[in-house]
């Protein structure tokens, strides 16, 4: 879907992040089309935990999408990572502070441990700082580790500001249709942590996979 480039206000961009008011009215206008969802539904229906696996720079939709869920959210320690922390943890996010390049293996054992407690977890393997759309090994870990599956997730806008950032970051304009697509349930199948990493290329075409049914 197209959507359109430009760099938005640092103002705007800080009040999108920090005043909840405003994403809240923001976000109230945005329309929602959902490709797949019956993939969530059902896993839920089983009580089954799971890992979303969504590419950092479409964060901000999904948020809205599945806030007050009782998701736990990785969030990066990294300075940049603390406005959208702020932003989750208004929207009914727990977090868990951390990534696979700062406090990697703390971050690790929580995420397992909120797993092995039967909780939904969101991490974007692309996340804090890129580069975009390569699949980092810190969910596979996870997922091997929990035995949980990993569902791809990904959102499109047919009206956004896309951020002069590393990854593009989308901000849906007011009224925009966002369409989200699911893809299958995935089990990570190699028998050790180290050895899930090698599964990130076939966790990164099945990103790409779900980010084109988004586009349609």
């Amino acid at each position: 879907m197209a959507a359109e480039s430009e760099e938005l206000p640092l103002k705007m961009r800080m009040t999108l992040f920090l005043g909840k008011g405003a994403l809240s009215l923001l976000a109230a206008s945005w329309r929602y089309r959902v490709i797949n969802g019956s993939v969530v539904s059902e896993l839920r229906a089983r009580r089954s935990p799971f890992i979303f696996s969504l590419w950092h720079g479409q964060l901000l939709p999904l948020l809205w999408l599945h806030r007050r869920q009782g998701v736990a959210l990785l969030i990066s320690e990294h300075r940049d990572g603390e406005l959208i922390a702020r932003t989750a943890s208004a929207l009914g996010y727990e977090l868990v502070r951390g990534s696979t390049t700062r406090g990697g293996e703390r971050a690790l054992l929580a995420l397992v441990r909120e797993l092995k407690r039967g909780k939904e977890v969101a991490i974007t393997p692309d996340g804090p700082r890129g580069p975009a759309a390569r699949y980092a090994p810190g969910a596979l870990v996870a997922a091997q580790r929990s035995g949980a599956p990993i569902v791809p997730i990904a959102a499109t806008a047919d009206r956004a500001w896309h951020l002069k950032s590393w990854d593009r970051f989308i901000i849906p304009k007011p009224f925009a249709m966002i369409t989200v697509a699911y893809g299958a349930a995935e089990q990570v199948t190699s028998p050790t942590a180290r050895a899930a990493a090698g599964e990130a290329s076939r966790f990164e075409e099945i990103m790409n996979r779900t980010v084109s049914a988004a586009n349609g």
